[in-house]
């Protein structure tokens, strides 16, 4: 097993006045040759917008981008002439393609907004841009991981062009769940979201986290109660 510790203290911090936002891997202005991508994981951004603020209209390209709202709403708007609210226990996928211009803004004048913002490197360049977005209810994942970003077309999930799959997981104290990659050559990236979990012999705490791979499987124990993010993602 090879893994790497990413604590929630070791990320880069930018403020912006309107947003708040620490990055995972190399983002804008922050550079770390150590920490680029995790496999085809490029993006991973933990965001606070201010009320009433938000990113104006911006192109994508070439990239999957998933966007896990945890507080607040997200209103989107593209030049497809698309225009949705995203919720909490909401999940929301584009696939940028050959190019998807689009704002987020908070959808609330007066509070703010917390997000993940998430880019994962295509399967396919250049396919015609896509969105998508679902609510997934909370109780579908206590003690156990519900899939919200998967590949398979005929799923209850979000399609990626990729081979990646997310899944979230709401688990009491003392529960536990056994990972392990989906594909050969994959690895699995999972953050804390809140709470406490333990896995490969690491305690990671509130937004810690760990990469893993070249493993069979793993023991996710949750020392208090945690939600999570696990991210299965090809290695190369």
């Amino acid at each position: 097993m090879e893994k790497i510790i990413h604590r929630a203290d070791s990320r880069s911090f930018a403020n912006h006045g309107w947003l708040q936002s620490y990055h995972t891997f190399s983002f804008a202005g922050y550079y770390n040759p150590e920490r680029i991508h995790f496999g085809a994981l490029r993006v991973l951004n933990d965001d606070t917008i201010k009320g009433g603020m938000g990113f104006g209209t911006h192109p994508h390209d070439n990239m999957e981008i998933v966007t896990i709202p945890l507080s607040g709403a997200l209103e989107h708007r593209d030049n497809t002439g698309r225009h949705e609210i995203i919720r909490s226990n909401e999940v929301q996928i584009m696939s940028a393609g050959t190019g998807i211009s689009h704002s987020e803004f908070n959808a609330s004048k007066t509070d703010p907004a917390s997000l993940l913002q998430i880019w994962v490197f295509p399967k396919l360049r250049n396919v015609k841009p896509r969105y998508q977005q679902q609510a997934f209810e909370l109780a579908d994942r206590v003690n156990k991981l519900q899939v919200v970003v998967s590949p398979e077309a005929n799923s209850d999930a979000l399609l990626i062009n990729q081979d990646a799959w997310f899944s979230l997981g709401h688990f009491e104290e003392g529960q536990t769940v056994d990972i392990a990659p989906k594909m050969a050559q994959h690895g699995s990236y999972l953050m804390v979201l809140e709470g406490e979990v333990e896995v490969a012999g690491e305690v990671l705490k509130r937004r810690d986290a760990i990469g893993l791979s070249k493993y069979d499987i793993a023991t996710v124990k949750a020392l208090k109660a945690a939600d999570f993010l696990l991210i299965d993602v090809p290695m190369s």
